[in-house]
């Protein structure tokens, strides 16, 4: 199907072949027939796109900081190819959707295969859509105006939160389309309303919504008009739609507003407030949070876990519908907002316009029809054509076919180019939208890309399957690469629970195909030196690992324990099997005490090993980033060797040892590639052998328990 990316590179916007997309649980499947581009927001993120990277720095200056400080702590060559990967990864742009649903997936009610929907769903020609961010679209209200409903329902929050009283002076800042939808909300609510732009054009029209305007090109002044039209008594209220980096209009809403007057930001301006503005009045200010509550939710918008009506009556979904039942009833006119049409096909065409100077207010993209059920809407594989220098069938034929399940930052960043060095055959890249897919198969030379991973377990050009989704899928995806007598490579954690762990324990010990989770850091050089010398070491040894995690919100999906089961089996396993390699002895006993805390993932951990051996993980929530990450210290026959975030070895006491310095960090991801690639290629045996695996996985699993 066809799907509109833009790279945040160059801020080149290209039609791309995209697969159609998997309806996940608790959204629908949708069959556009109208797309709205949002001229303020999609304009904003093309300049971005095209802007050298001294103007994106200056427009960033948060990601600036975080990019010193990854210098300082991981050096300048990884960092350099962590910004620059996320700059490669292509965007879909687009958030006002209408169409018609295709496939409903689980746990969805109140809707049927055919209703007409609008959502805030993507320029495409398919897209899946959270059944919270859809409504139905009333039988009279026609497609090009139900595109509107999403930049509708943004204007429609914008105004419930100044909550407008009737009779009230409101200014709108702002004649764009949201400003022109939110004069016309405002007018319904029986409201005064004064409209102020530069664009005498716009202007014309918001005075036909029944706004008196200011027309900032003609030198007018708004504060005087203000001062007018509220009859002396200063604005009720502001509603900011502008999207400018200047802090003129704040200021601006400040001097209109009467004492204890409310103001609400929808657009993007500069907010260096001036605290004299709104001392003197008391005024309120609040910045409204897009289609309103809801939004970026991930209980409501990704789990469908909805609100009740009786304490949020107005969530993003019931905004949406009440917008949808003004159209229906004519009092919001959208359509003739309309400036430009184009066909999918000539969406190139239309963000010329978006980022030229040409006058242009709505711009609406047209599909092809859904009933025409062309091959095009049901496709869930791309092919790519071979390149020079790719792994494809016809360069390697002899080498191992690997797929990828996930193409997220990690696998685009790190993993799918060390299974490439690997000189393993890229064969397939799945993933549930399709966007990440194309982005990893165009990059890195695989032959194809899908939505439809269960193909992957079936496939004969398929020998091993690396699984980087989120952790909750882990277990269920590698049972089923076994059951297809697939080898497997999952990046950590391998399971959420010990009873998913039994069940890949059975399989994977009565199969042949190999299991390996990506424990990277025992195949880092440094750590392989430090192995090499513990072996003249007689004795028990005393390890200490002190990990700068830092700080990730309690609502990120690593820390919900059914999605991604918390930090320590998500990534504190790292380390439990690092000191379980360095030990060379299975675990006798563990204790661990966590920090009270929301999050609980600070936390101190007592390993004790067979041998006598004793190991301390410190994974620490609460540090600086400016601090190192990993820190290792191991102690052993009275000497100390000290490893310093993979990049800094030492040997203090250690005869014949001083140190062992890499001009890079090097955490072993490369070479945990080449030894899985040649233990499949070769039949065994398993680089990390199976029982380590179950063990450290247990073992985390219990910690993770013990913490909560």
């Amino acid at each position: 199907m066809k799907q509109i990316l833009q790279n945040l590179k160059d801020g080149h916007t290209e039609v791309a072949e995209v697969p159609v997309p998997r309806v996940g649980r608790g959204s629908l499947l949708i069959h556009s027939s109208r797309t709205l581009i949002s001229a303020g927001t999609e304009r904003m993120m093309v300049d971005f796109g095209k802007a050298n990277f001294l103007d994106k720095a200056r427009q960033q200056p948060d990601k600036v900081k975080q990019v010193f400080e990854k210098i300082r702590t991981d050096g300048l060559a990884p960092t350099l190819n962590a910004v620059m990967n996320k700059l490669d990864q292509p965007l879909a742009m687009g958030y006002c959707n209408v169409g018609t649903v295709a496939e409903i997936g689980a746990g969805v009610n109140g809707f049927a295969i055919g209703d007409r929907v609008a959502s805030n769903g993507k320029h495409a020609e398919v897209v899946s859509v959270p059944v919270n961010l859809s409504a139905k679209v009333p039988a009279n209200v026609s497609d090009d105006a139900a595109a509107f409903t999403v930049i509708g329902a943004i204007a429609l929050q914008g105004v419930r939160l100044i909550q407008p009283t009737l009779g009230e002076a409101v200014v709108v800042t702002g004649m764009g389309l949201i400003g022109l939808i939110t004069v016309q909300l405002l007018r319904a609510h029986g409201c005064r309303v004064l409209g102020i732009d530069f664009d005498s054009k716009k202007l014309a029209m918001a005075k036909q919504f029944g706004a008196e305007i200011v027309d900032l090109s003609q030198g007018q002044d708004p504060i005087a008009a203000a001062e007018a039209f509220s009859r002396g008594r200063g604005m009720d209220a502001v509603i900011v739609t502008a999207a400018t980096k200047s802090n003129e209009p704040m200021h601006q809403a400040a001097l209109m507003c009467r004492k204890r007057g409310r103001i609400v930001l929808v657009g993007v301006t500069g907010l260096e407030l001036s605290r004299d503005d709104f001392f003197k009045k008391e005024i309120t200010f609040q910045v409204s949070c897009s289609y309103g509550p809801g939004r970026y939710d991930p209980n409501y918008e990704e789990k469908g876990q909805d609100y009740p009506v009786g304490f949020v009556r107005w969530t993003e979904q019931r905004n949406l519908e009440a917008v949808l039942d003004m159209m229906s009833d004519g009092r919001l006119d959208v359509t003739s907002l309309i400036s430009h049409r184009y066909q999918i096909e000539e969406a190139e065409k239309a963000y010329e316009v978006v980022g030229g100077s040409e006058p242009s207010l709505a711009i609406l993209l047209e599909y092809p029809g859904a009933s025409a059920k062309n091959e095009n809407l049901t496709q869930r594989t791309v092919k790519f054509a071979q390149t020079t220098g790719t792994t494809g069938a016809g360069s390697a034929i002899n080498n191992v076919g690997v797929s990828f399940i996930g193409a997220g930052n990690y696998a685009t960043a790190v993993l799918i180019n060390a299974f490439k060095g690997s000189g393993a055959r890229l064969r397939s890249v799945a993933s549930s939208a399709g966007v990440s897919g194309v982005h990893a198969g165009r990059k890195y030379g695989f032959e194809e890309t899908t939505t439809d991973t269960d193909k992957l377990f079936t496939d004969a050009g398929t020998n091993a399957v690396v699984i980087t989704t989120r952790h909750d899928s882990h277990a269920g995806f590698t049972l089923k690469a076994l059951a297809g007598g697939k080898h497997v490579f999952v990046e950590k954690p391998l399971c959420l629970t010990l009873d998913e762990l039994a069940n890949i324990h059975t399989a994977a010990a009565s199969g042949k195909a190999l299991v390996m989770v990506g424990f990277n850091r025992r195949f880092s050089p440094q750590v392989q030196r430090v192995k090499q010398l513990l072996k003249a070491a007689t004795g028990p040894k005393s390890f200490v690992m002190t990990v700068n995690a830092g700080a990730i919100p309690a609502d990120h999906w690593t820390q919900d324990s059914e999605q991604g089961g918390g930090r320590i089996i998500g990534e504190g396993c790292h380390f439990i099997d690092l000191i379980r390699f360095l030990a060379g002895s299975p675990i006798e006993s563990h204790t661990s005490v966590a920090m009270q805390s929301a999050t609980g993932d600070t936390v101190t951990i007592n390993l004790k090993f067979i041998d006598g051996s004793l190991g301390t993980v410190h994974y620490f929530a609460n540090g600086s980033k400016a601090f190192p990450k990993e820190r290792l210290e191991v102690f052993s026959n009275g000497a100390v060797l000290q490893l310093d975030n993979f990049r800094k070895l030492k040997g203090f006491g250690w005869k014949g040892f001083k140190k062992m310095n890499l001009w890079k960090q090097d955490k072993g991801q490369a070479a945990c590639a080449v030894a899985f690639v040649d233990a499949v290629k070769r039949g065994g045996p398993a680089p990390i052998p199976l029982d380590e695996i179950i063990e450290i996985a247990r073992v985390s699993i219990e910690i993770a328990k013990d913490c909560q």
